[in-house]
């Protein structure tokens, strides 16, 4: 059978390789979307295991759909009655890009119709009462090519069951975990994000050092299909535990200006299992010091800026962290913003850039790893590159984030002062009582 994992534009080819990983052979690569083929019996451990993608397809069939009639009678030969019984729930949704039916509020009635009298010749029937397991039909229409096929995730995989509370400018655990996955986190170097907010960069990455699947906290849909075996789940979620790597030395640092977030942060941590591998502590960006002792690489998910007045404020961090971070070298450093005129802010060309989207939002990964020698850059080399390379041409959209404002009064400038304060004493005594209270709750 073949399945269809989507996922945010521009983790393709990551997503491509997870999907290799676990065995199974891709058929087709398209924007947003990877088709290949599997077993039923690979159901639960694609929802489990895959980091990158947003839900996971039953492609229950494609064919040519110019017209309404077409669309039809394409999903009319489909086999729904395999898998939708005569008192399940067959909700429909669905997408059209660059085809001749554009209208989503009539492909859906056309595809709702079809199941329908296909159901009826299967069971004989003409009444359903929908009352059962929920089984979501979505189409995609694409270039007159229509992919109709059955959801099996439910609730997008970016909601891992870690983070129920979001800070100001969340990012997506998918694309946190593709950034992650492009630093390549490992013991031997410590992974910072001076930008934390609710620390799902620094989360992900912990993840991922462990081994740890990304949705062993969480249901799937497919949970509640009579066709796939609830032995198959119990056996995708022990082989996930079995290969989480429990003596992991990896360490993250997370910090953020803004204290308040901070108790958001680790809740979040020791929800997914890695508040050990992650300290957390209140710090200025423009402020921190480089450890010494250490290989590092620092991670920002900066605020993005929304308003123009707030913009010009973003504009002036982005200069100041670009002359501070100055003092890292040779640590790696990597940005994630909707600026496009970033490295002009920053002080210095990235030594590779490459476009991704947070939710809805165009965003450039900037990529810093090589030492740079030269002049900084100015608005008339920027220009110049600008000009160069068509990757610029077209401004992105800024995401709604506010800038923090600096509190006042003192701030820990590392780890090791955290770790001794007041605040997180409290997180000691509150992460006793939480994972009492936790293990109650997912009982």
């Amino acid at each position: 059978m073949q399945f269809v994992a989507t996922c945010l534009f521009g983790l393709e080819k990551q997503l491509g390789e997870e999907i290799d990983a676990l065995g199974l052979k891709r058929i087709q690569t398209i924007d947003g979307r990877i088709i290949f083929e599997g077993e039923e019996s690979d159901i639960p451990k694609l929802n489990i295991n895959l980091r990158l993608s947003e839900r996971v397809f039953i492609l229950m069939g494609s064919f040519r759909a110019e017209s309404f009639s077409e669309l039809f009678d394409g999903t009319n030969a489909i086999a729904w009655e395999e898998w939708i019984g005569r008192l399940d729930e067959f909700p429909v949704t669905g997408h059209s890009i660059k085809s001749k039916l554009t209208s989503i509020p009539d492909c859906q009635s056309i595809v709702k119709k079809a199941i329908v009298d296909r159901l009826q010749g299967a069971y004989g029937i003409s009444w359903f009462e929908e009352t059962g397991v929920k089984y979501k039909v979505e189409f995609f229409i694409l270039k007159d090519e229509a992919y109709l096929m059955i959801d099996t995730s439910g609730a997008p995989l970016h909601k891992r069951g870690y983070r129920p509370a979001y800070g100001a400018a969340p990012i997506r655990e998918t694309l946190a975990a593709s950034i992650a996955l492009t630093t390549r986190p490992s013991e031997d170097i410590l992974f910072w994000d001076p930008f934390c907010g609710s620390g799902t960069i620094a989360i992900e990455a912990a993840m991922i050092a462990k081994n740890i699947a990304p949705g062993l906290n969480r249901s799937f849909a497919a949970q509640n299909f009579p066709r796939i075996e609830q032995r198959l789940w119990a056996e995708a979620i022990d082989e996930a535990k079995s290969k989480i790597k429990t003596d992991c030395r990896f360490e993250a640092w997370a910090s953020d200006i803004d204290e308040d977030i901070l108790d958001t942060t680790y809740e979040n941590a020791l929800r997914a299992g890695v508040e050990e591998n992650i300290n957390i502590f209140c710090a200025d960006a423009r402020k921190i010091e480089k450890p010494s002792d250490r290989r590092g690489s620092i991670i920002c998910n900066p605020p993005y800026g929304e308003r123009m007045g707030e913009m010009a404020e973003v504009e002036q961090l982005y200069r100041e962290v670009g002359r501070h971070f100055k003092t890292f070298e040779p640590w790696h450093i990597y940005f994630i913003t909707s600026c496009e005129h970033f490295e002009k802010l920053y002080g210095r060309p990235a030594d590779k850039t490459k476009k991704l989207y947070n939710g809805m939002i165009p965003c450039y990964f900037y990529q810093f790893f090589k030492p740079y020698e030269g002049k900084p850059l100015t608005y008339k080399s920027y220009d110049k590159k600008q000009n160069y390379n068509s990757k610029y041409s077209h401004p992105a959209e800024h995401g709604k984030t506010r800038v923090q404002e600096q509190k006042k009064g003192s701030m820990s400038s590392n780890a090791r002062d955290y770790k001794s304060s007041d605040k997180n004493s409290f997180r000691k005594d509150y992460k006793k009582d939480y994972k009492k209270d936790f293990k109650k709750e997912n009982k």
